[in-house]
């Protein structure tokens, strides 16, 4: 613990601070861009939904896998009535493509009963058990006919995909338009929650933050939405009884192929995740995945083991196969794994709910513990559940609601919100006449950086001075992206390289693929 001093020497402060800027940190920073409040982003790394949020399936589920009575279902639930319009709003891709669920046994069948007797529970819409010649009319009409045919299959025909990058960026870019600073490569270190009775009028910051690069940071609600290490700030600002249990999910990534939706198989039970299953992206590649590995808590560093494995890799293909033969003859053109964190032990699997609260033991701290999937979808739902327990306890500290005047009855709005933001034109999904007019516009337009996915020099430049300002490859990547294609950045990257050094004078030796430990060279040859 920082002593008094320290705390007394702050250079920044700030009504709210959110610790991690994935899914549900930038969510909560946009829906607390709204009020009349300062806010602050913290996040470790060199760009948001670097960890969890970026390595997922990007599915936009349902609800119906969730306990009812949960909050995972309840705020899926939510998040899935309301994604497509937020999606509209933030200029980011989503479609509603629809999922099935495939049983092939008697006990499989059993589990889609299950599920859809949960879905309906949570309020889920127009799920089905689809079995005979309405199964196969349902194949036949979303060009599934390659599956192998299963005995019945769950239909969820509002299930979606996106893309979990974007929408992070698009969500803290929001923020950030809406007066939200967000601080990347910024690791807090230290946390001193102050007694409230010790503070002075001037100085009604509850917490004081240190971060690794030398920020000093106060605030007056601080909120953990740090994912992975959720458990540890929470001891950091001084409430226990939490632990993360790490299980890592391995992906394989295949090449463009016409897949309409998600095809899951009945989920194992009590797995750490939902079984490997086909998903298309919105770019139009098919991934394979996820597994389910718990990780040993022996090392911190365990945490981020995003190691992908020849054994794991081995047996996705095969799983893979079992829903869609000819998957095997395709070729993969990447990997990645993903790390659940689970509240979940391994010895009992399955799901733990969403923590979501306010710590009576330490005032002004609201911890966010927990969120695997469906996190993605219920971002928002969350956010907004945190946004009224602050506005709870604003309320309370303003006294009994008969004394409180309009001025002090909680958060109040901002009357200049901006609720939409654009974001990066893609030149490829335009008509040839819109094409040639954007190129007599900007001749940067006229010149491709990446081949494999068609991506202008303009795009690239546009990824690189986004607003947020992170400057990785990764970052540019994940924006424009450059480098995603079957050559794996072998024709855009050394492209992408002369622009950042030439154009935005950055030396090799600074360009780094995500954060700091990231360096992409270090040094020269002849």
């Amino acid at each position: 613990m920082m002593g008094e001093g320290w705390c007394r020497s702050m250079q920044h402060f700030y009504d709210v601070i959110i610790i991690g800027a994935g899914a549900v940190g930038c969510a909560l920073a946009r829906e607390l861009s709204r009020y009349e409040l300062s806010v602050a982003v913290l996040e470790k790394d060199g760009d948001v939904a670097g960890e969890t949020t970026g390595r997922n399936s990007a599915v936009v589920h349902a609800g119906f896998n969730n306990r009812p009575d949960s909050l995972m279902a309840s705020l899926c639930v939510e998040g899935n009535e309301g994604f497509g319009q937020l999606c509209a709003e933030l200029d980011v891709p989503f479609r509603e493509t629809g999922k099935l669920v495939l049983g092939y046994s008697a006990e499989d069948i059993e589990t889609l009963e299950h599920l859809l007797a949960q879905g309906r529970e949570n309020g889920c819409r127009d799920l089905k058990i689809v079995r005979g010649e309405e199964l196969r009319e349902l194949l036949a009409e979303h060009e599934l006919t390659g599956l192998q045919c299963p005995e019945a299959a769950l239909w969820s025909p509002h299930t979606g995909i996106t893309n979990p990058f974007l929408y992070c960026v698009a969500l803290a870019e929001n923020a950030h338009e809406n007066g939200v600073d967000v601080f990347l490569d910024t690791e807090v270190t230290g946390i001193e929650a102050v007694p409230e009775n010790s503070l002075k009028v001037s100085e009604a910051g509850r917490f004081c933050l240190q971060t690794r690069d030398g920020k000093k940071l106060r605030c007056r609600y601080l909120i953990n939405c740090a994912g992975l290490q959720a458990d540890r700030i929470a001891r950091m600002a001084g409430a226990g009884g939490y632990q993360i249990y790490p299980c890592r999910g391995e992906y394989f990534i295949l090449d463009k192929y016409e897949l309409s939706m998600p095809v899951y198989p009945a989920p194992p039970k009590k797995a750490g995740g939902l079984g490997v299953h086909l998903t298309p992206t919105i770019e139009g590649n098919i991934i394979i995945g996820p597994s389910a590995q718990y990780l040993t808590e022996h090392d911190p560093a365990v945490r981020e083991d995003y190691a992908c494995t020849r054994p794991v890799m081995d047996k996705l293909m095969e799983e893979a196969c079992q829903l869609m033969p000819q998957i095997g003859e395709m070729q993969p053109i990447g990997n990645y794994s993903g790390i659940r964190p689970k509240l979940s032990p391994p010895e009992k699997g399955g799901y733990s709910d969403f923590v979501i609260r306010a710590e009576k033991e330490v005032p002004g701290l609201i911890d966010v513990i927990g969120i695997e999937s469906p996190g993605l979808t219920a971002s928002v739902p969350i956010a907004r559940k945190i946004c009224r327990m602050i506005d709870e306890a604003e309320r309370a500290k303003a006294g009994p609601a008969e004394e409180q005047s309009a001025a002090d009855s909680g958060l109040r709005l901002k009357p200049d919100f901006h609720s939409t933001r654009q974001g990066i034109l893609r030149f490829r999904e335009q008509s040839p006449e819109k094409q040639a007019e954007l190129i007599r516009q900007d001749p940067d337009y006229g010149e491709i950086i990446c081949r494999c996915q068609k991506i202008t020099k303009r795009e690239i430049r546009q990824a690189i001075e986004n607003p947020l300002g992170a400057r990785s490859v990764s970052a540019i990547k994940y924006r424009a992206w450059a480098t995603t294609g079957r050559c794996n950045g072998g024709y855009c990257l050394p492209r992408i390289t002369e622009m950042m050094t030439r154009e935005y004078g950055m030396k090799p030796e600074e360009i780094r693929y995500r954060n700091g430990a990231s360096r992409m060279f270090t040094g020269w040859v002849k």
